[in-house]
């Protein structure tokens, strides 16, 4: 090739960007196209029609539903009590972690089964258990039924295990070398906790808190029975929607439902980006 031509060459790529590679095979295709069908019927179709039905009324029925006091306090308890949840559970998710990770003691394989009950637990089932220790009736003295610190117990028992089981894996995989080499240059326990062991457990506490903030703005069954659903009190979005819908108002419930959406995506795709920093500086 001459001279000429490379310098053409050159400003052709320059004018255009090369195309991305790509390493598909024709079965690998085949499965890629298999799962993005999959996933647009499951999720991608289902939330533009609540997004397009959100939309039906313009912004003057997005105004009208969001500035209802009931369904404006409704959302204002839900996330607040999902962050302060999000936040707990980044802390004693994180401490549980390293305690069934980094100690023996008599009845971790129970405590390892108890942290995964909220999974298997049907959320009513969850919502009666709370009622029962946490109700009138309270064996253990303690009645919080109908009132806001329900709903972040409510959340707070659904949302358990996100932190603890993305935690505990990347706690297992730590090579405890690095520790010890840190120890052995004079670091102290809590350098050695804040400097080597947190940020390696940063992506996946992240990666738990998102998790969990996504669960709990969207529970229901868990607190309908002990939070009493009190307008302008205890009331959460899941149990706003389903007022709006028993009510026949389709487009008001989408209006709700496409914010809590926003929302999920904003914390999520936050989270995600501090993930990805993180472990690129690791």
């Amino acid at each position: 090739m001459t001279v000429a031509q490379l310098r053409n060459a050159r400003r052709f790529l320059g004018g255009r960007r090369a195309l991305p590679r790509t390493t598909l095979r024709r079965g690998s295709g085949i499965s890629l196209g298999v799962a993005v069908l999959w996933l647009s019927l499951l999720v991608l179709i289902p939330l533009a029609a609540v997004v397009a039905t959100a939309a039906n009324g313009g912004w003057a029925g997005v105004v009208t539903t969001l500035s209802n006091p009931q369904t404006l306090a409704a959302i204002r308890l839900t996330l607040a009590q999902a962050a302060g949840v999000t936040v707990v559970n980044v802390v004693m998710g994180t401490l549980i972690a390293w305690v069934l990770v980094r100690d023996e003691f008599p009845g971790k394989r129970v405590v390892e089964i108890v942290i995964d009950v909220p999974f298997a637990l049907p959320t009513i089932v969850a919502g009666l258990v709370l009622l029962g220790l946490y109700g009138p009736r309270s064996p253990l003295g303690f009645d919080v039924s109908n009132t806001r610190s329900a709903v972040f117990l409510a959340f707070a028992f659904v949302t358990l295990p996100f932190v603890v089981r993305a935690v505990q894996p990347v706690l297992e995989e730590l090579d405890p070398e690095i520790e010890q080499a840190a120890r052995s240059l004079g670091a102290s326990e809590a350098q050695n906790l804040v400097r080597v062991v947190l940020p390696s457990l940063v992506p996946a506490i992240a990666a738990g808190a998102a998790l969990s903030f996504a669960r709990a703005v969207s529970e229901y069954g868990s607190l309908v029975l002990i939070s009493g659903n009190l307008a302008l009190r205890t009331e959460v979005t899941s149990v706003r929607i389903l007022t709006y819908i028993e009510n026949g108002q389709v487009a008001q419930a989408s209006v709700v439902a496409t914010v809590l959406l926003l929302v999920a995506f904003v914390v999520i795709g936050t989270l995600d980006f501090l993930q990805r920093k993180v472990t690129r500086r690791g």
